[in-house]
């Protein structure tokens, strides 16, 4: 399967949001990774349903939305009709998580669970099957730029095991810390898509930064 890059607009500029887009059309990237944050689940708050349903007017990558919020159920068919290609919840926030999951794919599009830091991946052992992409936070959810949780390495290859044997379609997406050594130990891991936000936009070459990591 191949390697996969999703550049995260959390940390792009925007002030000139409509220029940065355009940068990852004409880029390598695969999707465009959109975190909402509600200050609740997480300590920070970023943007929501109007912001992601501009970002679509222009965007040439599918949108992969990461919901860091308390319970999502509500907004899925919003942010479904916002423009999402694929919905990300969090394993922490979702009472009944095989509902939560449902509901997504009923909207047509791809459904992906996300662990934090401290959750073990054997919680997703009864829903792997029916879940399209699995995203292992690699810092605290919240805020960009933080360092990278070593642990993840080990996560990564537990559920790429996991997967391997019960549903070998599913993804493997890792969020924080990303950059040109990271990358390539979570790559040789087994993941296959990588979120970066700061080593993108604030490197020189955003467009080339993202052609190098996706090479990894």
């Amino acid at each position: 399967m191949k390697q996969l890059i999703a550049p995260s607009i959390l940390a792009a500029n925007f002030n000139n949001l409509g220029s940065e887009i355009q940068m990852i059309n004409s880029s390598v990237a695969d999707f465009i990774h959109c975190d909402v944050m509600d200050g609740v689940f997480v300590p920070n708050i970023s943007f929501g349903i109007p912001v992601i349903s501009k970002v679509n007017k222009i965007a040439e990558k599918p949108l992969d939305v990461h919901l860091m919020i308390i319970n999502p159920d509500p907004y899925i068919k919003r942010f479904k009709e916002a423009g999402a290609s694929i919905i990300t919840v969090h394993q922490e926030t979702c009472v009944h998580l095989n509902r939560t999951v449902q509901s997504i794919k009923n909207e047509g599009i791809k459904a992906s669970v996300c662990l934090n830091p401290h959750t073990p991946v054997h919680t997703l052992e009864d829903i792997i099957e029916d879940i399209d992409m699995v995203l292992l936070m690699s810092v605290n959810p919240g805020f960009g730029g933080q360092k990278f949780i070593e642990n993840t390495y080990s996560k990564v290859s537990v559920l790429k095991k996991m997967i391997d044997k019960r549903n070998p379609e599913c993804l493997i997406e890792v969020d924080g810390g990303v950059n040109y050594e990271t990358g390539k130990k979570l790559f040789e891991a087994g993941a296959n898509v990588l979120v970066a936000g700061s080593f993108v936009f604030n490197s020189s070459n955003p467009a080339e930064t993202i052609k190098r990591l996706r090479n990894l």
